[in-house]
């Protein structure tokens, strides 16, 4: 009976190896120098990575001129030209400028973080970390479910299998999270295959539908006359474009996706990871020509969509609705080539769903868990797949996966992570005191908030959504950070010269450290210490004793690395020196790198904090301060179990 009752724990075991493979495990890194970094992975031309961020761009021709013109019937078209202005005058520069002071892939949501700093910058990541879920997340959703329409919608498509669109965009969200599971690799060049065949046929398509509206002017003319019987002047049809477009916002998605796939495009010889000037220029380059692309087939597909397909087509259940242009492929080209329009079509929208979730794979963990706002399996990705899969899987029961009706959840999404870009990117530049580019990108700003707040009074969908997933993340950010007040937080420690050579000073000795506040920093201050430290009797050689002294930087950081200075103070007192967002940590990361070096558990001497104990706690997981004896002490015992082996703390 044992080998059978062990082999489901072995079993379990090595599932659970499988599944949480790539948390990670707090460990104390080795004494010395930071270990070489490893090779780095293969880089891309930018037209190639271009092809990933159109997974996510060129595959919304699947839906947006549908969802372009049920939203602005007969004035998309015109709607659709303010929208390229706003692309191209608007967020093409934004995002041109994001990318010149974000090269690594972290976005806008990086440059905000480091413009604001302490608890209020955390809370602004959170904020916007909740509306960048609610974009990948009705990616993927949406992706799937205009998938679903497509497959729906094919004549060989079989009858008993019509009109279950919810179970196939279900199945389709779980062949993706299998994919993840069983382990996804970056496949640019499978990317490059996608979007190149996709464009190609909305070529043909687009081409074919622009000759058909050239050989048949009554057809411009009937549109026309009712744009102008519905609106009036020219001038007013402008007016009435301008207010209009926010609802066909989805035609922006994309260009977060652009600069985060930044690290995959080649750079320049002589680039370095703080100047990467060739990778900047290759994303200014890919930012540029998708957004051109994107425009072009914006416009031309809103005129053929809106004046060759009636607008009944367009409603709900129709079958010009979320699908518009493969309507036109099986229309004019004929059932073959509208069914490989529509197999590539699938496959697209599909993968896009694939880049979305490989986003949201990139962007939490390179966040939450290193702010301790989520559990360490964060960083793990299967246990981050279930998770989104499943929160897919409720946002497509709760839209009965109708691509209309997330249409303004996904651009709510997409426009608050555009509009706090171009704010990153104004404050940024008012900061180096351009005043220019503040004005510039001051309006633009404007124009976005202006597109942001209209989209939301009409389509409160998004915000909702995205409200939730921001009380999720605060719930689990801050139930994680109390849970993991008493983990090791630093990255590294590295001694300076002066440092170093007080440790190598301590090889084969004991270690003696009091911990001081450091105030005035006088003679009189260290006397003093040391006085009432050897008064009590506590230490028995005061010749064999150091200093440690922590200076808060920003308490809200939660990993750092713990840089040490060591300094000799009015010829006699050796102090080590530290800057931290956390004292009791930083101090717990000196005693274990003592005790790596020296070969001997170091000593520390601590008084006690003055105050309700509970209050001082509630300092230290705000502030990094407070209770610092037990809690630098509960550091050590989570780290090192057996109290034999780990360093001694005293407290008088």
């Amino acid at each position: 009976m044992a080998p059978d009752q062990a082999a489901p724990t072995t079993t379990q075991s090595r599932f659970s190896e499988w599944f949480l493979r790539g948390a990670e495990r707090r460990v104390l890194p080795p004494p010395g120098p930071l270990p070489r970094p490893q090779p780095e992975e293969r880089k891309h031309s930018w037209w190639r990575v271009m092809c990933l961020t159109g997974l996510d761009y060129f595959s919304t021709l699947g839906y947006q001129p549908g969802i372009a013109a049920l939203a602005a019937g007969v004035l998309a078209p015109l709607a659709t030209i303010v929208l390229v202005l706003v692309t191209l005058l608007g967020a093409l520069p934004v995002y041109r400028r994001v990318a010149k002071e974000s090269p690594h892939g972290a976005g806008s949501l990086a440059m905000l973080s480091k413009l604001l700093s302490f608890w209020q910058g955390k809370l602004v990541v959170l904020v916007l970390l909740g509306f960048a879920a609610t974009d990948f997340i009705i990616t993927m959703t949406l992706s799937a479910a205009d998938a679903t329409a497509h497959i729906n919608e094919n004549p060989f498509w079989p009858d008993a299998l019509r009109g279950h669109q919810v179970v196939i965009t279900l199945v389709l969200l779980a062949l993706l999270g299998a994919v993840f599971l069983k382990g996804f690799a970056e496949a640019i060049g499978i990317a490059v295959v996608v979007v190149g065949v996709y464009l190609a046929l909305n070529v043909v398509v687009v081409v074919d539908g622009l000759i058909r509206v050239a050989a048949h002017p009554t057809l411009t003319s009937d549109w026309w006359t009712a744009l102008i019987t519905s609106h009036g002047s020219p001038l007013a049809l402008i007016g009435v474009a301008v207010l209009v477009f926010p609802k066909l916002a989805l035609g922006l998605s994309g260009f977060e996706t652009g600069v985060a796939v930044m690290p995959h495009i080649k750079g320049a010889r002589g680039d370095t990871e703080e100047r990467p000037v060739g990778r900047i220029r290759g994303a200014h380059k890919l930012l540029t020509t998708a957004a051109v692309t994107m425009s072009v087939f914006l416009i031309t597909s809103s005129i053929i969509t809106t004046v060759l397909i009636p607008a009944s087509a367009f409603d709900p259940g129709g079958p010009a609705n979320g699908r518009a242009l493969a309507f036109l492929a099986h229309q004019n080209l004929g059932e073959m080539f509208g069914t490989a329009y529509d197999i590539s079509t699938i496959f697209i929208l599909w993968f896009a769903g694939a880049s979305a979730m490989a986003g949201l794979l990139n962007l939490v963990p390179r966040y939450l868990p290193r702010y301790g706002m989520a559990p360490n399996w964060a960083t793990a990705v299967r246990p981050l797949v279930v998770v989104f899969t499943a929160i897919a899987f409720f946002i497509t029961w709760l839209f009965d996966a109708d691509v209309t009706a997330q249409g303004g959840a996904y651009a709510t999404g997409v426009l608050v992570l555009i509009t706090s870009a171009a704010i990153a990117v104004t404050l940024s530049s008012r900061r180096r005191r351009q005043h220019r580019q503040t004005i510039a990108f001051g309006v633009i700003s404007l124009v976005f908030v202006y597109t942001t707040i209209d989209n939301i009074i009409e389509r409160p969908d998004g915000v909702k959504i995205a409200g939730s997933f921001i009380g999720a993340m605060i719930l689990v950010s801050i139930v994680s950070r109390v849970r993991r007040a008493f983990e090791l937080r630093f990255t590294s420690v590295q001694f300076d010269e002066v440092g170093r050579q007080l440790l190598e000073d301590c090889k084969g000795t004991v270690v003696r450290i009091i911990a001081n506040h450091p105030d005035a920093g006088d003679v009189e201050e260290y006397r003093a210490k040391l006085r009432r430290i050897v008064d009590e009797d506590v230490l028995p050689d005061v010749h064999d004793v150091m200093f440690a002294e922590v200076t808060i930087s920003d308490p809200s950081e939660f990993e750092s690395d713990l840089r040490v200075r060591g300094e000799i103070r009015h010829g006699r007192y050796r102090v080590f020196a530290m800057t931290s967002p956390n004292v009791a940590t930083a101090l717990a990361g000196l005693l274990l790198e003592i005790q790596a070096t020296t070969g001997h558990r170091p000593h520390i001497y601590f008084e006690w904090t003055e105050g309700n104990p509970a209050s001082n706690f509630l300092r230290y997981l705000a502030f990094g301060q407070g209770e610092v004896a037990p809690v630098t002490r509960e550091i050590l015992r989570e780290h090192q179990p057996d109290r034999e082996k780990r360093p001694h703390v005293h407290v008088g």
